[in-house]
């Protein structure tokens, strides 16, 4: 098993601001005639929209794993996994497949189970690894967005009306109403990286190349419909100036 102490805590801090509309479901299922079709997230005890920290991370995750090509290789050592990041890329003794999995792709897989976690890994791997390095908190609207948005006596949610076109006839089918949080709300969020060895520091990049992915692609539902485009502002100086350095495509 390796050794471990944690030696600090990155704590990355800022606010994410809406630049198109964001739809987060509910999970609500329930239809009602004349209704919203989808509803967004809510505090249950404000009523207000959040951002689940578990909408951020299974993001940032899913983007950082498709920009290291591991999916393919997932797929491939465990049909199963659905492309997520398998600790079969780590152990030759679970890959029944005997798949050749490249050292840069073991090496990648590596990092994202730090990162992120694994549900379900084996204790050979989990003892390899150690815990999961990053923690996700919910995000909520800034006080001084709320009082904006007060003082105005507006809602903190529109609802979009929408519908299919017919190709045929060009005639507007199946009207649908989805709720969404409108562009300009302004979130806080908070992300924590634990660093457990010198090793571990090249985690802070990789985490903000996945912040940064997420700016260039969506969070939650109806992306290629415009919905969920997002920016990061940080609070502290030196994050900002990393972020604003990454490079992903040559």
């Amino acid at each position: 098993m390796i050794a471990l102490k944690l030696q600090k805590i990155y704590e990355i801090t800022g606010k994410i601001e809406l630049l198109t509309g964001l739809h987060i479901g509910s999970g609500n299922t329930e239809m009602h005639i004349g209704g919203v079709d989808n509803l967004v997230i809510k505090h249950p005890y404000f009523n207000e929209p959040y951002i689940p920290g578990s909408s951020l991370k299974g993001k940032i995750r899913s983007l950082l794993e498709y920009y290291m090509g591991l999916p393919t290789y997932s797929i491939k050592v465990d049909k199963e996994s659905g492309g997520i990041t398998s600790y079969k890329l780590l152990d030759n003794n679970q890959n029944q497949n005997k798949i050749e999995v490249p050292d840069e792709i073991t090496n990648c897989a590596r990092i994202i189970i730090k990162l992120f976690g694994l549900s379900g890994a084996g204790e050979k791997v989990a003892k390899e690894i150690g815990p999961t390095r990053v923690a996700f908190s919910d995000c909520f609207l800034t006080e001084k967005f709320k009082k904006e948005i007060n003082d105005k006596n507006l809602p903190y949610t529109e609802i979009k009306a929408e519908n299919r076109i017919n190709r045929i006839t060009g005639t507007a089918e199946h009207p649908r109403f989805t709720e969404r949080v409108p562009a300009g709300a302004e979130f806080n969020f908070r992300i924590t990286l634990k660093i457990y060895s010198d090793e571990d520091e090249e985690l802070l990049d990789i985490l903000l190349k996945g912040m940064k992915l997420l700016e260039l692609d969506y969070l939650g539902g109806c992306g290629s419909r415009g919905y969920g485009r997002i920016k990061f502002h940080f609070y502290n100086e030196d994050i900002k100036q990393k972020f604003e350095q990454i490079k992903l495509f040559d």
